[in-house]
């Protein structure tokens, strides 16, 4: 076992319990997956991905693997069950968003690095391509847990939403009092970009709008709008200034267990679905701007050119942060950040290739 896992907390012993007496029938092998996002078919991409993982697997194994989805956290937070899912026995999968994914496996917190996409076809060619299945292969041996494919949390960009003014550009963050993540990366950028950072958990965020603890904070539109933030803010902006992500992880324990034959359908059917979310986040994002633009005094979209010129501002205090402090190896962060240069480059090199001609 790697020295990775982490201790399991007294919540997680309620596991085998709560998922034998949902399955005390069941004869085929088990799949339980968890995650924190609800079951709802409307209102996030992972769940929406998992039912259609669910029946794909279901119907190409004929029945010797049975899919149990478990969602709205109620198995425990992201570091609970992930521990869970190292061992594989109660649980065999999950999928965790950034700051759980890094307790488990250092080098993700690269996915923290400011800018990183210019948009969402780039971030799926990056996250499906061979380089990025390659890099997270790492699991493997750091975490026990083998690597399925990256979901855009909740769309992936993230817009700003503040009480004071609309941000158009980099001076404009100046001054602001931005809640972020306990995630001193996000911290790191906000101080560079001439805002203070407060770090607060989920729970105390609308709080710290009301009484002014915080000025503003970020998360994607799909959040801004579920969550109301319109009610305790007056202003967004889309930036794009950090990509949300969440990890699919499957038991390595597990996974060995199978068939050749069953271990393909599993890898293949939850590439299917990586495909379907991937579409679901960019139509929610979608809505939820378009949402957002109705609900918030103003609305305003960063253009490339400034969002260009706040990277060139951002990216040198995060990579301090990232190699100083977090300690990833420069060389590491290099080829990191170039193989996302390269995909983008490709990208569009493609399209006019094939379409522009």
């Amino acid at each position: 076992m790697s020295s990775k896992v982490l201790p399991r907390v007294a919540a997680i012993a309620a596991l085998p319990l709560a998922i034998a007496a949902t399955h005390a029938q069941a004869q085929s092998t088990e799949m339980a997956i968890t995650t924190l996002l609800p079951e709802d078919m409307t209102n996030n991409e992972v769940y929406p991905a998992l039912v259609h993982f669910k029946n794909l697997v279901e119907t190409r194994t004929g029945g010797e693997i049975e899919v149990v989805i478990f969602g709205g956290g109620q198995l425990g937070t992201e570091v609970e069950t992930a521990s869970e899912v190292q061992g594989g026995r109660t649980l065999q999968s999950t999928i965790i968003t950034t700051g759980a994914m890094s307790s488990f496996y250092d080098d993700y917190q690269l996915m923290t690095a400011p800018f990183l996409f210019d948009d969402w076809r780039q971030a799926w060619a990056f996250f499906d391509g061979e380089w990025f299945a390659e890099f997270m292969s790492g699991t493997i041996e750091e975490a026990d847990m083998r690597y399925l494919g990256t979901f855009d949390d909740g769309g992936g960009f993230v817009a700003f939403t503040n009480n004071e003014r609309l941000i158009k550009t980099v001076e404009d963050l100046e001054g602001l009092n931005i809640r972020t993540e306990e995630n001193p990366g996000h911290v790191a950028i906000m101080k560079a970009l001439g805002a203070s950072a407060t770090p607060l958990p989920w729970g105390e965020l609308i709080t710290a709008l009301e009484t002014g603890l915080a000025d503003g904070q970020f998360n994607a539109p799909v959040l801004n709008v579920t969550y109301n933030f319109d009610e305790v803010t007056d202003y967004t902006t889309l930036t794009g200034h950090v990509y949300n992500s969440a990890a699919w992880l499957v038991s390595e324990a597990w996974f060995q267990e199978l068939s050749e034959e069953q271990q393909q359908v599993i890898v293949t059917s939850a590439r299917e679905a990586i495909k379907l979310g991937h579409g679901l986040a960019g139509a929610l994002a979608t809505a939820s701007w378009v949402e957002s633009c109705e609900r918030f005094e103003e609305c305003y979209i960063m253009p490339p050119e400034e969002r260009a010129r706040m990277a060139e501002i951002a990216r040198p205090a995060w990579r301090q942060w990232i190699t100083e402090d977090f300690g990833i190896d420069e060389a590491r962060v290099d080829a990191f950040l170039t193989e996302v240069e390269r995909v983008g480059e490709q990208v569009v090199e493609e399209d006019v290739a094939t379409y522009a001609r």
